[in-house]
Order: C-alpha cells, then sequence, then structure tokens
C-alpha cells in the first residue's frame, strides 16, 4: 500500500517527490529512470563542480577496469546502468564515469546520517539524505520492479543507481547508505553497484554475502535490518575490507569509518561529518530518550548548539550539502512502514508487505 500525503514542491517531474514505477528487464528499468531524469539532468550536471571533477576521467584504464568489474559480477546492473542512460540521451561513458563519482573524487558531495534503534519486537532506521542543494525539489522516490527479483522503493537521484540513498525491498529488507570518503580506491565493483545490488538480496544474510563477496572499489557504509530478522547490522564497506557490526539497542553513523581497525585505512573526516558524528553519539545515548518514532526524528532534525548541525539546511554548508529528505523505516514481521519527510513535513506514508522469495515478482 502506498499513500501519497502531500507534494513536495513545485510542479513537473522528478519536482514533487512523486513515486514512479519502472519495471521489467534490467535494460528497460534503467531506461525508465533515465526518462524520469531527463528534464533536470542536464541543467544538474552544468552546475556540479563534481561532475568537472569526474569528466577528467574519460578513456582512464581505471574506469575501464572498474566497468570489467562490474560486469564480470553484476551484468545485469551494468545493463540497468545504460539502459538509463539511453534514457537520458547521455553517453553510457560518461553516465557511468557520473557513478563512480565516489571512486575518481575522494570529496564526492553525498552526505547522510543514519540512525538504528530496537528494543524487543521494536526495531527502527531513520535517516537523512544529504545531497547537493541543486537537488532540493528535483528527486523522486521510485517503485523498482525487477523480473525475477523482490523489488524495492527508493529514493531516487536523477541519474545515479538507486540504492545508494534509503530504500527497502519486498524482500522486507532496509538499507540507507552513508558517504565514506575513502582515499585509496582499487579496481573493483563501484560502491553504487554494489549498493544496488543489496536490494536484490532476498535476506539480510544474502545481503552480507553480496557485501562480502564482491571486490569494492571504494566505500559505503550501509545499514541494513530485515523484516523477519531481529538484527539490525552497521557495515562499513571498503576495498580493503567488509567490517560488520551488530547493533545493540541504537547507534548512528556520519560520513566517515567509525569501527575498530578503521584508523588503518586513509579517509577523509570533514568537520560536518565529524560534529554530527559527536551529536548523534551524545543524543542516542541520553538516558531520557525515549524510543519512539518522534524521539528519532527530532535526532535528525537537531540544529545543535554548538557545531555543525544534523539537520543541514544552510547554502554555506561547508562540503556543499543539504537535507533533502528525512525517511523513517519501522520494520515488522510483516513488512516495512515507511514515512519520508521533506523540509520536515510528511509526504508519503507507505507500507511494504512481505513478500515471500517463492512469490517475489
Amino acid at each position: 500500500m502506498f499513500r501519497l500525503l502531500s507534494g513536495c514542491g513545485a510542479v513537473g517531474s522528478m519536482r514533487n517527490l512523486e513515486l514512479f514505477e519502472a519495471k521489467g528487464e534490467p535494460y528497460e528499468i534503467g531506461y525508465r529512470l533515465g526518462e524520469l531524469a531527463r528534464p533536470v539532468f542536464s541543467a544538474y550536471m552544468e552546475q556540479s563542480s563534481t561532475w568537472r571533477a569526474v569528466s577528467r576521467w574519460r578513456g582512464a584504464p581505471f574506469v575501464q577496469a572498474l566497468r570489467d568489474a562490474a560486469r564480470l559480477h553484476f551484468p545485469a546492473l551494468l545493463a540497468e546502468l545504460d539502459g538509463m542512460a539511453a534514457g537520458l540521451h547521455w553517453p553510457a561513458e560518461d553516465l557511468f564515469l557520473w557513478n563512480c563519482r565516489g571512486e575518481l573524487v575522494h570529496h564526492a558531495p553525498d552526505g547522510c546520517t543514519t540512525l538504528a534503534a530496537m528494543e524487543g519486537a521494536t526495531r527502527f532506521i531513520a535517516h537523512n539524505e544529504d545531497g547537493d542543494p541543486f537537488l532540493r525539489e528535483r528527486c523522486a522516490l521510485v517503485d523498482v520492479q525487477p523480473v525475477g527479483k523482490p523489488g524495492f522503493v527508493s529514493f531516487y537521484y536523477p541519474g545515479s543507481l538507486p540504492g545508494h540513498t534509503f530504500a527497502a525491498n519486498r524482500a522486507g529488507l532496509v538499507q540507507t547508505i552513508n558517504n565514506l570518503r575513502i582515499r585509496t580506491p582499487a579496481a573493483g565493483v563501484p560502491r553504487m553497484i554494489l549498493a544496488r545490488a543489496v536490494l536484490d538480496a532476498h535476506s539480510l544474510d544474502e545481503a552480507l554475502r553480496i557485501l562480502r563477496a564482491a571486490p569494492a572499489a571504494s566505500g559505503f557504509h550501509h545499514t541494513i535490518g530485515g523484516s523477519h530478522d531481529a538484527r539490525i547490522v552497521s557495515v562499513e564497506v571498503t576495498a580493503q575490507r567488509c567490517s560488520v557490526q551488530h547493533i545493540g539497542t541504537r547507534a548512528g553513523h556520519a560520513n566517515h569509518m567509525i569501527h575498530p581497525g578503521c584508523e588503518t585505512q586513509a579517509q577523509i573526516v570533514t568537520e560536518s561529518s565529524r560534529d554530527r558524528q559527536c551529536r548523534v553519539n551524545a543524543l542516542l545515548q541520553a538516558p531520557a530518550l525515549p524510543l519512539t518514532k518522534e524521539a528519532l526524528l527530532a535526532v535528525l532534525y537537531d540544529r545543535a548548539p554548538s557545531g555543525l548541525p544534523i539537520y543541514r539546511d544552510d547554502p554555506l554548508d561547508p562540503d556543499g550539502e543539504n537535507t533533502l529528505a528525512t525517511a523513517l523505516f519501522e520494520l515488522g514481521a510483516a513488512g516495512v512502514s515507511v514515512q519520508v519527510m521533506c523540509g520536515g513535513r510528511a509526504v508519503f506514508d507507505i507500507f511494504i508487505p512481505r513478500t515471500s522469495a517463492a512469490s517475489a515478482c
């Protein structure tokens, strides 16, 4: 059941945080996603300093090694990306570059803060999606229905594979992603393809097998939970390792590695990420914080008495990011309830029932 509460912005394609369907074979899905993004994508790229930096990698052997790894491990998702390029009327080489920005530009402007909280049978994952302020009111939700896979609902940046933001699939999995700024990428599967691959999993264990088995090219932090699984896990994936921690009662993550052992890996820790991580830790550890939706949303909306805030709406944000949407997932045996907020206002109220592997679309 999908229930739209209200629009989130100006009128026009991919300007209302509307929900769009994309179904079929990988190339068909990609083509539809490209069509949706076409009205805003060129203007988005024209103003993007990140794209100017990424485009300098055209023809580089390292980029070809990334594409070869994607083709070897996840050929269907490479076809999805090529279909997206066709739907956008963009060269496939350029769109692939854009979807490898985390491997090619260490300071890629993708932020985010994630919270996870559980007590008994109550389990929540909450997430601020932070990105380029240009994309405010220019993103969408997509209901992706691949043949033979569970299918999922995801926040969608125009021209980027769904899955590297926040999403829930029909097997009851929730995944939220936080950017890690890794200084030492390697030839391997681009992180956005790896994050998208997780959404085809039927269980938390299968999702972890995907992340552990594929050679990662750079790094993301994944928070993953399953409606039919008591666990929520925090996973820091880099080219060097896949670190999995089980959430006890409450945990939060910003945009740098914090698991034990991460100090041996080169990363960029921005002032914003450091401040948000410290503030999240302080708020979640407060003994008076109740385990309620309202309390978790208050943490994500926090503007902090000092330092840089968790909720980001400053046009002069030092990382060049603003909070574009906030999502709250409640995991239950029957499926996942999702609320999506835009500018502090609820715009979607979604229940995604869990579908068994045998009857998955």
